[in-house]
């Protein structure tokens, strides 16, 4: 359904202009956006954390799926499970159903991940665009207090990770929030992906829904059906393809995969 804050794309041309709308800083005489994006292959898709998705309104098994997972992750560095934020991040990296959702600060990636999927070239496809700035000013203190000791827009793991718990996290607020945070860069699939992650206070929470509420605050770009293609070709031009996004054997079988589906 086409809501208020829709922008429906018509040409290539004003994709890339619509991605950096409102980008320019006159203070500093440069393009730095405030937004991060999140491209999804079908406009229809919520903004449900994969946790909700995979368990429902079950809040209390989050704590088990992450406790195990810290527990049985003999392989791993242990540096990267140390605090459960850490674990968190490695967690959502690795498949783990969680309260976080994968963003990214680069619109040609939030592209590449609406046109990926050959099975919804039927359908039109979306790119979200949230001012992540303005989000993270909405936090309460003492978490704004960081970014403003910092000078920074979003938060690192460092600086959330004085917080020890997701129930000590879930009590700094008083309803719903959202803040958007760095993950370190475990491996060069986070790196190439100019990755961000925003997580809420409450694990079966729809961003949908608060963002609705806050419209202020994000644009969604949608990509039509008929369009897709012609994005697509042009991203793969740009080098902008699993090969890239996801290093190693793995990805290179993805793009190969895609890049030579005959078209139907």
């Amino acid at each position: 359904m086409i809501e208020q804050n829709d922008i429906i794309i018509r040409s290539w041309e004003q994709l890339c202009e619509e991605v950096y709308h409102d980008s320019w800083k006159p203070e500093m005489g440069r393009y730095r956006s405030d937004y991060a994006f999140r491209g999804l292959s079908d406009l229809n898709y919520e903004l449900k954390n994969s946790f909700l998705r995979n368990c429902g309104e079950k809040p209390e098994l989050e704590y088990h799926l992450l406790r195990n997972f810290r527990k049985y992750s003999i392989n791993s560095d242990p540096r990267l499970t140390r605090t459960f934020w850490r674990a968190l991040v490695l967690a959502q990296h690795h498949g783990l159903p969680t309260r976080l959702i994968d963003w990214t600060y680069s619109p040609f990636i939030a592209m590449h991940f609406a046109t990926a999927n050959t099975e919804r070239y039927d359908t039109d496809g979306v790119i979200w665009k949230v001012d992540f700035v303005k989000v993270n000013q909405l936090v309460p203190s003492p978490l704004s207090n960081g970014l403003a000791e910092e000078k920074c827009n979003a938060f690192t793991v460092e600086m959330l990770e004085k917080i020890v718990s997701l129930g000590d996290f879930d009590r700094l607020f008083t309803d719903n929030q959202v803040l958007f945070f760095e993950p370190p860069s475990l491996d060069e699939r986070i790196v190439n992906q100019f990755a961000l992650f925003s997580v809420m206070n409450n694990p079966t929470a729809i961003l949908d829904e608060w963002l609705i509420q806050h419209p202020d605050l994000y644009r969604r770009i949608i990509i039509p059906k008929e369009l897709k293609l012609e994005v697509r070709d042009k991203l793969d031009q740009a080098n902008i393809t699993e090969r890239v996004l996801f290093p190693g054997l793995d990805g290179l079988a993805k793009w190969l995969k895609r890049h030579y589906k005959p078209v139907s």
